[in-house]
């Protein structure tokens, strides 16, 4: 009987079945997703360009924009223009191979824009506690070093994952519910061993995110101490302001996400569709949102794209 219900242990196709439970609304969902990527898309490209054409711009700060803003659209387009073949076409299948690489490039864009943050925090960190050797400290040399860093990392990381998936067996249900190929989703349809798999993705979480956040963590209780040594009220604001934009950025990048580790671990009784919903809008509406923030917050880099925007 085992031959009947088993398939040869690489499966040709999975089907992505979109958002459980709201397959009727698909239609009304891709609205909101497809106006997020189109903005997300155009303001990340706006940040990339400016940055690129204004050499005023070439400075350790716009340079960890520009990487952010590259992060964002990696994220977004892994995952967003699958799911809108999902929503309009029926475009269910997506081959092992497919499915593999879509999750390998996407996981490799988290865990850089991880290393981003975290950069960006020690840029914060150079600005306020140690200003005057904020350009001998931070050169876009030594930043580039930096995002390179992060890039290996994310990729010495996250490449055994999907490895790892492949050597597993699947059984006749080859039905995915989500809208992309997310790693936990794929795990739980498998009929083998995954305790290996389990127990390699908990170690990565904790050396990735656990680890950027303590970071993170760190490097901010250093820059809050620096901030109540200084007795000007008027220092204070100005000092914490310089890191409004880069809280707003963390708390929308890391939240949704320890929200879905969180959900896989202990929230069985969340409503299905309201736990792929969120998780759809972590890689849709953080890269939306990134470049207007850092646009309201940044007076430089606000005032170029008011000049490009008023010579069109």
């Amino acid at each position: 009987m085992s031959a009947f219900n088993l398939t040869p242990s690489i499966p040709l196709t999975f089907i992505l079945n979109g958002i459980p439970g709201l397959e009727a609304a698909h239609i009304w969902i891709s609205i909101p997703f497809s106006t997020f990527y189109i903005i997300s898309l155009l303001g990340n490209f706006t940040v990339l360009f400016v940055v690129t054409k204004e050499e005023t711009l070439h400075k350790p700060m716009y340079l960890l924009l520009c990487m952010l803003a590259f992060t964002d659209i990696g994220m977004s387009t892994c995952v967003v223009p699958k799911a809108l073949c999902i929503f309009w076409f029926s475009f269910k299948d997506i081959s092992m191979d497919g499915c593999l690489t879509q999750m390998f490039f996407l996981y490799l864009f988290n865990a850089t824009q991880s290393a981003v943050l975290v950069t960006m925090a020690f840029d914060r960190y150079v600005a306020i506690c140690d200003p005057l050797r904020y350009d001998t400290i931070l050169t876009n040399t030594r930043i580039t070093k930096l995002g390179l860093v992060g890039l290996i990392r994310a990729v010495l990381w996250v490449l055994p994952a999907p490895l790892l998936l492949r050597r597993l067996p699947f059984c006749t249900n080859r039905v995915i519910p989500h809208t992309y190929c997310e790693y936990m989703a794929v795990l739980k349809i498998s009929c083998g061993d995954t305790r290996v798999n389990e127990i390699y993705t908990l170690v990565i979480i904790l050396m990735t995110i656990g680890l950027d956040l303590t970071l993170i963590g760190l490097t901010y209780g250093l820059i809050i101490r620096a901030v109540l040594r200084i007795s000007s009220k008027k220092a204070h604001q100005k000092a914490l302001n310089t890191c409004t934009a880069h809280i707003c950025v963390m708390l929308m990048s890391y939240t949704p996400f320890l929200y879905a580790v969180l959900t896989h671990r202990f929230g069985q009784g969340i409503v299905a569709h309201v736990h792929f919903l969120l998780t759809n809008l972590h890689h849709s509406l953080p890269p939306m949102l990134n470049p207007i923030i850092y646009g309201v917050k940044t007076k430089e880099l606000r005032d170029k794209v008011g000049k490009y925007i008023c010579r069109m």
